[in-house]
């Protein structure tokens, strides 16, 4: 039995869009479907975030096929990834995961199409090549599947799905999953997680635009490697703070890890909490001016790597390097930060770097260990007290600070270092898991789509608390 792949499409920058221009053909698709979901009359620019819609892949150009049942299958897409494929049986295939773009090491997302299949056709696919051993797949997370006709994400049944040591690949540990095609003609999808692309966060940026936000500004921070925008959104009301002083900023960034596409939708649902007309979201927009870098790494999320950027490096160990060449969206939030740690207007209070965690449940924060003082510890985990009593997502417990020498060169620890002596900004790495969150004696629940933004919303919720702010209705607002 053949296996024949879909026509490549090289990832090239030119694929996605730059110009962000209203021409852009995917854009027009996504707002024309957009607008559908409306309600009669309602303009599409009033449409409520969060309405992720998922970024169905283009469709396979037409190409000759084998007898139907051979499958076909394909990752020349946006944040696509699947290396070689052999088919060791009937119903039966050995896939490899493409590493990241100039470094062997990491081997953890996948995304790929299959077509050509039979109504009814079971087979197994067996992922051989997995990087990590200790994996989120022990505990019961399984991978996403879509189709065409029905382009929603879904987990496959935990039934379907094992994950062990196999003698026949050498006792390395195999994801192994069976899946019965229930329709005929259209393409199967499966992912890691739930795709985010870069073409779907400048879609949502744009939708942003149209609202003509007083307090929002989307501006060009740098240009990738590749040429893709590095967005930064401020959020803040152009007046200045009713106190007086100095306006306090948050700094947030997401998606340095491009496999790690939690962060994008806990990013998602920070942005629109902080744009909404939540009375919550007015009062922080008065006192609070929020930066955000929803996407850190767009050439390597394009390309479908999980932690590198084309060159192979790992960005999440080079903030302390002063590599413009080869890191310029991580120098640009350097000179940005540092721009605010010396502003005679503006007092960076707290950066925050969202990521994803292959490995444990919850979502949590590493923190920096800046003092060996109760009190200044205990000022170090406040932020994550707050947070741990209002999204029921996040566990306290499973916080920790981490002073590991290996880590030197991550956002959080490079810029505590920068900052330094001239700001008290609180810097922390949030961590969201692949799979699920737990509560003490209870059941795993999986994240979905609207959990992960649930969750960055009440990231959003937290700071009211945190800055002690006045609430909604109070004397004082």
């Amino acid at each position: 039995m053949a296996c024949q792949n879909w026509e490549d499409r090289p990832h090239s920058p030119d694929s996605a869009r730059d110009d962000d221009g209203p021409e852009d053909s995917y854009l027009g698709q996504y707002l024309a479907r957009t607008a559908a979901s409306a309600a009669p009359g309602e303009s599409s620019r009033r449409i409520s975030q969060p309405d992720i819609l998922p970024e169905v892949p283009p469709e396979p150009k037409a190409t000759p096929l084998p007898p139907r049942g051979q499958l076909v299958f394909g990752s020349d897409f946006e944040c696509g990834n699947l290396g070689q494929v052999a088919c060791i049986r009937e119903g039966a295939y050995d896939l490899q995961i493409r590493p990241d773009s100039n470094n062997p090491r990491h081997r953890v997302w996948f995304y790929f199409g299959v077509r050509n299949h039979r109504k009814g056709q079971s087979v197994v696919f067996n992922i051989t090549n997995l990087s990590k051993t200790k994996s989120l797949f022990r505990v019961g997370m399984t991978p996403m599947a879509m189709t065409t006709s029905k382009p929603s994400w879904e987990r496959l049944p935990s039934r379907t799905c094992f994950y062990y040591r196999s003698p026949r690949h050498s006792m390395n540990y195999v994801l192994s999953f069976v899946y019965t095609f229930e329709t005929e003609g259209d393409v199967h999808y499966f992912a890691y997680c739930y795709p985010y692309t870069y073409t779907q966060l400048q879609h949502y940026l744009h939708l942003l635009e149209a609202r003509d936000l007083p307090f929002l500004q989307r501006s060009l921070l740098a240009r990738s490697l590749q040429h893709r925008r590095l967005d930064l959104l401020s959020i803040a009301s152009p007046d200045p703070p009713p106190c007086g002083g100095k306006k306090k900023v948050v700094y947030m960034t997401a998606r340095i890890h491009p496999g790690e596409t939690p962060a994008s939708f806990v990013m998602h649902g920070i942005i629109d909490f902080l744009t909404s007309p939540d009375p919550v979201a007015m009062i922080l927009r008065r006192y609070i001016e929020f930066r955000l870098v929803p996407m850190l790494n767009p050439d390597g999320v394009f390309t479908g790597n999980y932690r590198c950027n084309p060159l192979g490096i790992d960005l999440n160990r080079y903030w302390a390097d002063d590599g413009e060449w080869a890191c310029p969206e991580l120098n640009a939030v350097k000179n940005q930060c540092a721009e605010l740690a010396l502003s005679s207007d503006k007092e960076l209070a707290m950066f925050i770097d969202i990521h994803a965690h292959s490995t444990n449940l919850n979502a949590f924060c590493f923190a920096n260990m800046t003092s060996s003082d109760p009190k200044e510890l205990e000022k170090e985990v406040h932020f994550l007290r707050l947070l741990d009593l209002t999204a029921r997502e996040f566990s306290l417990s499973a916080s920790r600070f981490c002073m590991d020498a290996s880590k030197a060169g991550t956002g959080r620890r490079a810029l505590q270092d920068l900052l330094s002596g001239i700001t008290g900004a609180k810097c922390y790495t949030l961590e969201t898991s692949f799979f699920a969150y737990q509560s003490f004696g209870s059941q795993p629940v999986p994240f979905t789509q609207p959990s992960y933004v649930e969750l960055g919303r009440n990231v959003g919720r937290t700071f009211i608390e945190y800055f002690k702010l006045p609430k909604p209705h109070s004397r004082g607002t």
